[in-house]
């Protein structure tokens, strides 16, 4: 509109526009006693809040950064307007038609926010009542009722159809007043390859995105057709416009913050479909992001939501897939869960299904199901990572040990990490010291994951390495005193050669080293086991049966407490509880390891 608001106008909008209505659209207000309120600042990164709102006076003031003003101020402010657009908004807001004066200069410039706004507005009833008519938008309506949504769920987050045209919208929107660069500046159109404005969806089923305060700014269109009429993205959004920063924009969050700012719950899903199948569930506080990552804009945006007096108290729940780029999702949350402090949680359906899918299957209940069954995000982290160890054994649980340390380290909440030490040696099947060691190696040190240890040399000098080598010599020097050999575990022989030669003499049919020899292609084990032939048994007096006898008994008590830790480990991850009848059976035979290992031990006493 050209001219000049009338002064009359802007201050009856200004004294009409409640200050802490129109901030509360964006800002979580909590009263501060003496007539104000206050909240996070909306303008710069903050943990307690500075921001404070005179609602009897009609100003704001944030005591961290300075910002300060009226209700106009704060609204050019947040959403970057000029003058008359942000006077414009406020008008439609209580309902007010305001005046122009055809002289004068105009208070202002810039883009015209209202009618971006208003063209899209347009747009969306257009395609809300495409979708409605018969022929080609059956495929629309088709792929809602395919995903459980009836034409009210269709109707309540106003979803429509772009028709299967080059111009439709164009020409509708151009009857309607708008002009060509109205129409580009909004996103709803662009160039065409002859000449010329087209629409930018085209047989597409269509979301209107809103902003906070409920207008739409832009669109997410989803691709129907299943040939090569459209070779563009599956989804395909608004590009960024005065109006539409994708950065700052929650798909839902209109929608949601009311429900948000009351049960100080928000649930981040993945899509369009998931906002609207967890709403439908009954799961009001669910909003996405619109085809961008969640980013630091959002958290900023919700905090300001949740925020309760001084502290943030409220919970944020992601859902994830049960895939690995879901997996990857709940690890680079990880990092910004350390800017909700600690009430972050994750909720994975264990089949895959996102929300949308989830409600298929198994209806409201089930989708509510799984943000019930949700864990805090630190423990999804640490498991999605151990999970690609096999703790069952040492070697594992000490390689997830070194991975899952540094995040333990990362939690600033120094008062949460003794918690994490101690869950993470119950899954581990730790020592909670010696997880404790590993955290304090890594805390305060770079949030980068530890680089993998280089390979040890393999001190053969070991006691327990010679242990095994004077085992092997006895057996290839002395095969007749060693009748005990069948009897030593499968584990006993830790250093892989050593192994390797055990192996060979157990695929013999009988024992005969020259028969070993021939048997053995491999020349560096071949090359071992001619040293174990030669090499003279360590022992003060003569090879007897007994001296062999008492090397092999140390050797198995050896390897059956490896088994034994190996059991220990299994029991401490097993709750007796929920798994009684495993978790005896596994006691069962941690006695027996017991009682043998004790045997074992008391023929080697005495004889080394």
């Amino acid at each position: 509109m050209a001219g000049r608001i009338r002064d009359e106008d802007v201050t009856y909008v200004r004294e009409h526009s409640p200050i802490d209505d129109v901030i509360g659209d964006f800002v979580q207000l909590k009263g501060a006693g003496g007539g104000q309120k206050k909240g996070l600042c909306p303008f710069h990164d903050e943990k307690s809040p500075s921001f404070h709102v005179t609602p009897a006076k009609g100003y704001f003031h944030c005591f961290g950064c300075g910002q300060g003003g009226d209700v106009i101020n704060f609204l050019m402010k947040m959403d970057h307007l000029s003058f008359t657009e942000t006077v414009e908004r406020l008008a439609e807001r209580i309902g007010y038609q305001l005046h122009y004066d055809s002289t004068g200069p105009t208070q202002g410039s810039g883009i015209n926010r209202s009618r971006l706004v208003a063209a899209n507005t347009a747009a969306a009833e257009f395609y809300r009542e495409q979708l409605g008519l018969p022929g080609p938008a059956q495929v629309g309506r088709e792929f809602l009722t395919g995903r459980g949504f009836d034409k009210s769920a269709a109707d309540l987050f106003g979803v429509g159809y772009a028709p299967d045209e080059w111009d439709g919208l164009y020409k509708h929107l151009s009857k309607l007043g708008y002009k060509d660069d109205e129409l580009n500046l909004a996103g709803l159109t662009k160039e065409g390859s002859r000449g010329g404005l087209i629409d930018r969806y085209r047989n597409r089923l269509v979301w209107p995105i809103k902003d906070i305060s409920g207008d739409i700014v832009g669109f997410g269109a989803r691709k129907l057709a299943s040939d090569e009429k459209d070779q563009g993205p599956k989804y395909l959004n608004t590009s960024e416009t005065p109006i539409y920063k994708k950065s700052q924009i929650l798909y839902g969050l209109d929608m949601a913050k009311k429900e948000i700012a009351k049960k100080r719950q928000v649930v981040i899903v993945e899509g369009y479909t998931d906002v609207m199948a967890a709403h439908l569930a009954g799961i009001t506080t669910a909003v996405a992001t619109c085809g961008t990552a969640f980013g630091d804009d959002h958290i900023r945006i919700i905090r300001r939501l949740l925020m309760d007096d001084d502290a943030f108290r409220g919970e944020v729940i992601f859902t994830f897939d049960g895939d690995a780029a879901g997996q990857n999702a709940a690890l680079k949350a990880f990092d910004d869960d350390q800017k909700f402090v600690a009430q972050t949680f994750v909720a994975v359906e264990p089949s895959g299904m996102d929300p949308c899918e989830l409600r298929q299957s198994g209806g409201d209940i089930a989708v509510r199901d799984l943000i019930a069954r949700r864990v805090p995000l630190f423990e999804f982290a640490m498991r999605s990572v151990i999970k690609h160890y096999d703790v069952a054994t040492a070697e594992g649980r000490v390689s997830a040990l070194n991975q899952v340390a540094p995040l333990v380290g990362k939690i600033r909440d120094a008062s949460l990490r003794p918690e994490y030490i101690r869950l993470v040696a119950g899954w581990l099947g730790m020592e909670v010291d010696v997880v404790s060691a590993a955290v304090k190696r890594v805390a305060g040190k770079s949030n980068t994951p530890l680089p993998d240890a280089p390979p040890m040399a393999v001190n053969l000098s070991d006691p327990l390495l010679m242990l095994e080598r004077e085992v092997l010599k006895a057996k290839l020097q002395a095969n007749e005193i060693a009748p005990q050999w069948s009897e030593i575990e499968s584990n006993a022989f830790s250093y892989p050669p050593y192994a390797a030669v055990r192996e060979k003499i157990d695929s013999l049919p009988e024992m005969n080293v020259s028969s070993l020899l021939e048997r053995t292609e491999d020349e560096n084990l071949r090359g071992l086991i001619t040293e174990l032939i030669v090499e003279p048994i360590r022992t003060d007096g003569e090879v007897s049966e007994r001296y062999v006898a008492s090397i092999i008994a140390r050797l198995r008590e050896v390897a059956l407490s490896r088994d034994i830790a190996e059991i220990k480990s299994t029991l401490q991850r097993i709750n007796p509880v929920d798994e009684g009848e495993r978790y005896n059976e596994i006691f069962g035979a941690l006695v027996a390891k017991e009682a043998q290992r004790r045997a074992q031990k008391d023929l080697a006493v005495g004889d080394l």
